[in-house]
């Protein structure tokens, strides 16, 4: 037997921050060890522990029912869980305007650090925690940790320019939320041990793939900002690696610049055709 075949190879850590009901971890099951799962809303808790029950008795995943929160807190902290939509729960307090919309419930708190030192050091991180994924991102660099891959919500950019400035990584790609699920439907995905293939269609609402799995090449920061501007921020997952290096000639096509120009105008053109006529209908 060679030696090198004695050493314990490490465990690859997939944390879910903002688990949700569990749609991704199906996905990360394939790609992964050991998955944490951190959710906030005691309901959606109690769901993936009924969902995946032969995985948590195998030691396949970790619910962890608590707020991801990059500070200690010594009590629970306010959590607003969203009456309409679930994926809308936050911890930052919603404008006084939406407030009737939330419950406010007050939860179990845990940092990030503490999360990661109970666990292990992480092999990817899926941040998607309402209006709260910079602070996260924050923390873990302050506290030195730096996974080989990574992503995060971009409701502002504030968290590319964390990425790139405190993460100092320089590869990167794009997730768009919405079409997640048209876009990696019925996807073949290499699982973990690279010797089974599976067919996986990610559902609405999951974050998708991560790494090598997000289509396109991995692209510098420079040209990414591109895209990021094009693009617009909001409902999309920013990917970052520092496991791979970026392909200097992946930028933006010219075809792609005059159609996002040329959908620019139209858009612009229909607005004003609809104000002019909504004037004329007032007038008549």
């Amino acid at each position: 037997m060679l030696a090198e075949n004695l050493i314990p190879m490490k465990k690859k850590v997939v944390y879910d921050l903002g688990a949700n009901n569990g749609d991704d971890i199906p996905y990360y099951l394939l790609k992964s060890d050991i998955i944490i799962a951190v959710e906030a809303n005691p309901i959606l808790c109690e769901l993936m522990i009924e969902k995946f029950k032969v995985e948590i008795q195998a030691g396949r995943l970790i619910v962890e029912n608590c707020v991801v929160t990059d500070k200690v807190v010594s009590d629970a902290v306010d959590f607003y869980i969203s009456k309409t939509d679930h994926v809308l729960s936050q911890l930052p307090q919603p404008a006084p305007s939406n407030l009737i919309m939330f419950e406010k419930v007050a939860l179990p708190a845990k940092t990030i650090s503490s999360l990661i030192e109970a666990h292990g050091h992480p092999y990817y991180i899926k941040i998607d925690i309402e209006y709260y994924d910079a602070q996260i991102l924050r923390a873990l660099f302050s506290a030195g940790i730096y996974p080989p891959f990574i992503s995060a919500e971009s409701h502002s950019i504030e968290v590319f320019a964390l990425l790139v400035a405190h993460g100092g990584y320089n590869a990167f790609k794009m997730v768009d939320g919405a079409s997640v699920s048209k876009v990696y439907s019925n996807r073949l995905i290499i699982s973990e041990n690279e010797r089974m293939q599976e067919k996986f269609s990610f559902p609405f609402h999951s974050a998708g793939p991560f790494g090598n799995d997000v289509d396109g090449p991995w692209m510098s920061a420079d040209n990414f900002l591109q895209v990021l501007v094009l693009e617009g921020l909001g409902w999309k997952d920013i990917h970052a690696t520092n496991l791979e290096s970026a392909d200097p000639s992946a930028r933006i096509s010219v075809y792609y610049l005059c159609l996002f120009y040329t959908r620019r105008m139209i858009k612009a053109m229909l607005t004003r055709v609809s104000t002019s006529l909504r004037k004329r209908l007032s007038l008549g």
